[in-house]
């Protein structure tokens, strides 16, 4: 029995320096969305409270990239976000941003509140800076070299590449993101909330308290408060944020992860004014953030310590955060557009929302990395929501308007095989509703699709077309049964699939939904009028697929061109060693591909003696080899022969690398005679 009177939730604020990628929704914004509409179905009171998170250091390099104000870039951004949040059904109360009046001033107030306390320390330190620019460096505004794994573009804050933590003073090499010069260290002083004055508390309170909490949070939180927790920066060197509002702190703005999750507090103060306070101090409102793993620390440890210093506010009663979710086997990468961005695929993929959201849901990592792929969408959509989902609800209600004329049949006495189905759609409504509660959503929609599994088989197995010419009664209780099962997943698939739910209820009559309804089979009364049916969900063909795998295919192939660099000039070697050596000119006279080898072209060449065969593995770079026949090209005549694929090689043909992996043979500028040296 939940003990609490309402729910706040809570959704990671998405930086507005970007639009959102298929990552977050799986992470964050779907489940969180699943979990609201669970609640709002079964009458709870609750709030979902969603926004931009609209500083930070990666907005200022947006701007300064593009040659517009920070302002420029979370204007768009944040419209971008919310249009793409709207467009997929994320049903937030509130979606607001951290650069509105009520913010600064919620966020201001908190600051000054805690400094009248005494909470912060204020500590001097060095850090980077740099000296034409004229400014200290945040974490971001530093590049260089991962001392743990040699990555050459790390970040002052994170190695993307083997994802350690780091400070900008920890990497090798480092230099400037806005000159490209090596920075110095100078002096700086900022306030510190001193997380280990909270220590015993937060041990208590996580490791004691709420053992409940997902493996994966529970453990992260452990393994910081086992190492001991240190005082944490609230306050940065910059000309972007909210300025810490004390007297002698000018040129100093709150840190984002200080400033950010204020904003839940007040975007709730924009939704509802001064009865926030029912939602964030009342003891009998509980609150539940949606978080990815990475804002793990800051939601269970800095932020809570953050509304203890306070003293006024509810502590979170779960962090449910999810893990990664790979595209296509590799990391999500904003930065190298390896994503599949929200807004394109609205564009792309009108109508298909509930796909979506029904494969993120499917695939949703919630206990460890998991992957998305084109083909598995594909699959899942006509596999599942096609052949199953979809099949089950176009057969029930087209043999309806067959037999009856699209009205609800009578329902005679049940005989076994109906107890039975009914039984097997309660006890998945029971699953899905207990698997809801305990934020295992993947499980959830299993549960949700079992009904419709149970539906199929139903009909399957009673073949009510086979009987309606000798028992017209029976037919009728057997799609009686069907309809009602029907108006089941019109309730059970709400939190996941909204659109379709609202489509299906809509064709069965049902009115406003409620979890209660689940499991019931009188939702549909005898005579109520069934609409012409029409398919919930379309079968999705290889062209609009190929499309997107291709679209990967070619950020892919712009990565590798972009971040292409020559490879490190081997050792040295003296003239006479060169001069041994013999580069020559040849003329092909044919080339085919060796049969039995992806690899290997052979080669017949005029080298101005005679005619020499030589075999080269650059056939996958030579979709038709015979393009190369009559071109000069450069060969080492005195390699040592040797033989391959039982063919002996005579040289060497000279090739370059391109930066995409093809490679292409080197030819002479102008023509020359078969047999002239090269020097």
């Amino acid at each position: 029995m939940n003990k609490f009177k309402r729910t706040l939730i809570t959704t990671a604020l998405p930086y507005a320096n970007g639009p959102v990628h298929i990552g977050h929704l799986a992470g964050v914004y779907v489940p969180a969305d699943i979990y609201a509409r669970y609640l709002r179905l079964k009458g709870e009171d609750v709030l979902m409270i969603g926004g931009s998170d609209e500083h930070g250091v990666p907005i200022t390099i947006k701007a300064k990239k593009e040659g517009v104000t920070p302002q420029d870039i979370v204007d768009r951004y944040h419209n971008i976000i919310k249009d793409s949040f709207d467009g997929l059904g994320i049903s937030f109360d509130v979606y607001g941003r951290t650069t509105s009046v009520t913010h600064r001033k919620t966020a201001s107030d908190f600051f000054r509140r805690l400094y009248e306390k005494g909470e912060f320390i204020e500590k001097t330190s060095m850090q980077l800076y740099d000296e034409e620019a004229g400014q200290f460096l945040a974490d971001r505004y530093v590049t260089g070299t991962c001392p743990h794994c040699g990555n050459e573009h790390a970040y002052g804050d994170q190695c993307e590449a083997c994802g350690t933590s780091l400070a900008a003073t920890d990497l090798i090499n480092p230099k400037s993101a806005i000159t490209g010069n090596v920075p110095v260290l100078r002096e700086t002083s900022h306030y510190y909330l001193p997380l280990d004055k909270w220590q015993s508390r937060l041990e208590k309170w996580i490791l004691e308290e709420h053992k409940e909490w997902k493996p994966n949070v529970y453990g992260q939180c452990k393994s910081w408060l086992d190492l001991g927790l240190q005082p944490r920066a609230v306050s940065r060197d910059l000309d972007w944020g909210i300025p810490v509002p004390v007297e002698g702190a000018e040129g100093k703005v709150l840190y984002v992860w200080f400033d950010a999750p204020i904003g839940y507090i007040s975007n709730t103060i924009d939704l509802v004014g001064d009865d926030y306070t029912k939602w964030w101090k009342d003891p009998e409102t509980r609150m539940i953030h949606f978080i990815g793993k990475d804002n793990i620390v800051f939601h269970c440890i800095v932020f809570p310590s953050m509304l203890m210093a306070d003293g006024s506010y509810n502590l979170p009663d779960n962090v449910p955060a999810n893990e990664f979710l790979n595209l296509e086997d590799n990391k999500i990468s904003t930065s190298r557009n390896w994503a599949v961005w929200l807004h394109e695929y609205l564009e792309d993929f009108p109508g298909k929302q509930d796909v979506l959201r029904y494969v993120l849901t499917a695939n949703a990592p919630e206990t460890k990395d998991n992957n998305f792929t084109w083909r598995d969408f594909q699959a899942r959509n006509n596999s599942e929501l096609v052949a199953i989902l979809g099949n089950f609800v176009n057969r029930a209600m087209v043999l309806d308007h067959k037999y009856f004329e699209g009205k609800v049949p009578a329902c005679g006495e049940l005989q076994p095989i109906d107890e039975q189905v009914i039984a097997e759609v309660r006890e998945a409504v029971k699953a899905c509703s207990e698997s809801l509660d305990s934020f295992k959503f993947r499980e959830a929609l299993k549960d949700a699709m079992n009904v419709a599994r149970a539906g199929n088989k139903y009909l399957a197995d009673c073949e009510p077309w086979k009987l309606w010419k000798t028992d017209q009664a029976r037919v009728a209780t057997i799609l009686n049964v069907a309809l009602q099962i029907c108006a089941n997943l019109a309730v059970v698939f709400e939190p996941f699939t909204p659109f379709m739910s609202k489509d299906l209820a809509g064709m069965l009559g049902l009115g406003k939904l409620s979890w209660d309804m689940a499991g019931k089979f009188d939702l549909l009364k005898e005579g109520d009028a069934i609409a012409e049916p029409h398919l919930l969900f379309e079968k999705i063909e290889d062209a609009p697929i190929e499309a997107q795998i291709q679209k990967l295919k070619d950020t892919l192939e712009k990565n590798e061109l972009e971040n292409w660099k020559p490879a490190e000039v081997k050792p040295n070697v003296d003239f006479e060693n060169f001069e041994k050596v013999d580069i020559r000119v040849g003329k092909v006279l044919e080339c085919t591909k060796v049969k039995k080898s992806k690899k290997l072209l052979q080669f017949l060449i005029d080298d101005g003696l005679g005619k020499r065969t030589i075999l080269s593995g650059i056939a996958q770079s030579y979709e038709d080899p015979s393009v190369l026949v009559g071109k000069e090209i450069c060969f080492v005549a005195n390699f040592e022969p040797r033989k391959m694929m039982g063919i002996e090689s005579q040289g060497m043909i000279l090739s370059a690398v391109n930066p995409d992996g093809k490679l292409t043979v080197i030819s002479p500028s102008a023509d020359v005679a078969p047999g002239a040296s090269v020097g």
